[in-house]
């Protein structure tokens, strides 16, 4: 199975799956800092404009993520990872006032998979 620049863990999927169920489909944006913090915020679809210059970073359970170009120059030697923690989400994100958010953990691409990233995206 080819690398992804994103993956989740089972409990962002459950999540994913609730979220999903009350407010259908749904877009992440990797916050890049300030009021958010750098959580993975989620909007229904539509209701969070993507900029000329932000980047898909691929699709959890059929939904997009996405991150500004300029946060891609920072990550973009590692995957990212959507999980679930304790919390109370942050700002307009759709996991506010749940008891648990989404977060994001980072891992650094082997140099195989970032080989196999770079000649697919050629």
């Amino acid at each position: 199975m080819p690398v992804g620049r994103v993956i989740a863990t089972e409990a962002a999927v459950d999540l994913l799956a609730e979220i999903t169920d009350e407010h259908g489909p749904v877009v992440f944006v990797q916050s890049g800092g300030c009021c958010d913090g750098s959580s993975p915020m989620c909007y229904r679809k539509g209701d969070y404009l993507i900029g000329m210059r932000d980047v898909k970073l691929g699709e959890v359970e059929g939904a997009e993520v996405w991150i500004s170009a300029a946060l891609f120059e920072i990550w973009k030697h590692s995957q990212m990872i959507l999980d679930v923690g304790p919390g109370h989400g942050a700002g307009f994100s759709l996991d506010t006032g749940r008891g648990r958010c989404f977060l994001s953990k980072a891992r650094v691409f082997t140099d195989a998979e970032w080989a196999e990233l770079a000649a697919a995206e050629a």
